[in-house]
């Protein structure tokens, strides 16, 4: 239906089972499995996947939205929603997905001190090779493709997310996690830093 092909499972059991013999593009993720927890299932699928992870829920609290974010989901639907907004949200984590598969494997020209791979998804900082996960990897290529210049928010949300849907604390959790993997001091960044109430920009030079 709609284009999509769906799989349902209701238990963390279930679904881990299915991905013996099964792939799925994306995971679509509750956070009250029964008796079971959605945040221990997404932390177990981002051991062995870097496949988008949606969680819906009824829970409406900031908290429960920043664990989703932070262990490793890449968005958080709040119950109720309709079908043509999450539609559209499948539809653009896929249509990304997609194009990141067919990227040239011909790695962007280095700068001094920073490279960018689409071919591994990965960047070299000071010389340090840092394999980096698909969402990372499209937001920092978002950054590099405007080095040196400040990238709105809004610019990041529609190159890197595809709509307006997200929120602030989304792009928060992404830069934070990009920081600790690029930055020898997450808290005194020296690449990615924040023009505060406007966006960010990749200082490479």
């Amino acid at each position: 239906m709609f284009g999509v092909t769906c799989a349902v499972a209701a238990t963390s059991e279930e679904c881990l089972n299915f991905l013996k013999e099964n792939t799925a593009d994306i995971f679509l993720l509750d956070i009250n499995l029964g008796n079971e927890s959605g945040f221990a299932l997404c932390k177990q699928l981002r051991e062995t996947y870097d496949t988008p992870i949606l969680f819906i829920s009824a829970r409406q609290s900031d908290d429960d939205v920043l664990v989703a974010l932070n262990i490793g989901g890449d968005d958080y639907i709040k119950k109720p929603y309709t079908l043509s907004v999450l539609l559209a949200k499948v539809k653009v984590q896929l249509k990304r997905l997609e194009a990141v598969k067919q990227i040239s494997s011909a790695p962007v020209a280095p700068t001094e001190n920073f490279t960018v791979d689409p071919a591994t998804m990965s960047c070299t900082v000071e010389g340090r090779t840092v394999s980096l996960k698909s969402k990372e990897f499209a937001l920092l290529s978002c950054l590099y493709e405007h080095k040196n210049t400040i990238v709105t928010k809004e610019k990041l949300f529609d190159e890197v997310w595809g709509d307006s849907f997200y929120s602030d604390s989304t792009l928060n959790v992404h830069i934070r996690r990009l920081r600790e993997k690029i930055e020898s001091d997450p808290n005194e960044p020296k690449y990615i830093k924040t023009v505060w109430g406007t966006g960010y920009i990749l200082e490479t030079e």
